[in-house]
């Protein structure tokens, strides 16, 4: 059975689909893509529809990883469709557990600094109102991350 996880930031234009594109790459090297669902989902609606950030993909192509996602906003059916969701940030965990009817819904939100192992950030930065560096720390972060979170839904566990 398919483990299936949901990035999520606010825009779903930077974080969340850096997030999903390192986490695809992640599993590709590992030859696990047919065990895992990935995508990403903004807690706003401001930019449904609309590509990622042009600074994010080309700091995520840069680093050879690949961005062709949608912006679509995070709904209460999400809960049913994930196994994992993983915010941002706090304000994005909120806006997730604000969602949570059951126990059940709550226990799917985990924050991805959570699996941070390398850097000691609580959140990971919003980089749109910010440069360059902003943009290649949070690929950083998520490389990071989203290692340490494979690790941890590891296919065989």
């Amino acid at each position: 059975m398919k483990k299936r996880v949901l990035f999520i930031c606010l825009g779903n234009i930077c974080r969340s689909p850096t997030a999903e594109a390192v986490f695809k790459q992640k599993l590709k090297s590992k030859n696990w893509q047919t065990h895992f669902e990935v995508d990403s989902a903004g807690t706003s609606n401001n930019h449904v529809g609309e590509s990622s950030d042009p600074r994010s993909i080309q700091h995520a192509e840069k680093r050879g990883y690949i961005m062709d996602h949608k912006a679509r906003q995070f709904s209460a059916d999400d809960f049913s469709k994930f196994d994992y969701l993983i915010c941002m940030d706090d304000q994005n965990f909120q806006n997730v557990a604000r969602l949570a009817v059951t126990e059940s819904d709550k226990n799917k939100i985990k924050k991805m600094a959570h699996y941070l192992k390398k850097y000691n950030d609580a959140f990971i930065l919003d980089p749109w109102p910010m440069g360059p560096e902003a943009f290649e720390k949070v690929i950083d972060l998520l490389e990071d991350g989203c290692e340490h979170l494979l690790f941890e839904l590891h296919p065989e566990k």
